[in-house]
């Protein structure tokens, strides 16, 4: 996967065109940054925020995705990708490329568990997502076990929510994904929003009070 990084807002305004109050960022690697993709409003962040501006809420969604980063690599610049705007919301979706590295699951695990820390550091109430992760089966069933459970681990521990395959629905599904089968093509990323859309929508309307 290549080093193609895509850290910018999805969009810098609500929308009626109004300055958005809160920031949410999604930490992630190629399949946030829109590997692939002509263009970079079609990765699920951008889509997200297609979502939140049509049910009125007052966010912006910056896209803190690298193609090729591990959990290590979000764990290290996580303070950086924050920067001095911080954000209200985290989404994390890193892992995939752990465990197609064999990393162990348990270094994986407590890299999430760093990156979390490190981001509450700046801002102790900010609200967490864990996005979960899956192998392939040639990966070996032990192994496919202690990391699918890294991440409703780390979430319980963190106190944050979770989804629980980012790529449910998408992965291995020949026609939602490019030709790598790697990377959600168009409309495998709708469908990416959708399964991160299910567990931020609530998150974002119980902040708001929306009912």
């Amino acid at each position: 996967m290549l080093g193609v990084c895509a850290l910018f807002p999805a969009r810098a305004e609500n929308a009626n065109g109004g300055a958005v109050k809160t920031r949410i960022m999604v930490l992630g690697d190629s399949i946030t940054a829109g590997y692939g993709l002509d263009d970079p409003q079609e990765a699920y962040p951008a889509l997200l925020q297609k979502k939140i501006d049509a049910v009125g809420l007052p966010y912006t969604v910056a896209n803190a995705g690298v193609s090729g980063d591990t959990t290590a690599g979000g764990l290290r610049r996580i303070a950086w990708a924050l920067g001095q705007q911080g954000a209200d919301v985290l989404v994390v979706a890193l892992g995939g490329n752990d465990g197609l590295r064999g990393i162990s699951p348990e270094q994986t695990e407590q890299n999430l568990a760093g990156i979390i820390d490190k981001a509450r550091e700046k801002k102790p109430e900010l609200k967490v997502i864990v996005a979960g992760m899956q192998m392939p089966e040639n990966m070996g069933a032990d192994y496919i076990t202690k990391f699918k459970e890294a991440f409703p681990k780390v979430a319980k521990d963190k106190k944050a929510e979770l989804v629980p395959f980012l790529l449910e629905g998408v992965g291995g599904v020949e026609n939602l994904n490019q030709d790598d089968r790697i990377h959600p093509n168009v409309e495998g990323q709708k469908k990416v929003a959708d399964n991160v859309w299910k567990v931020l929508e609530p998150l974002l309307k119980k902040a708001e009070k929306v009912p």
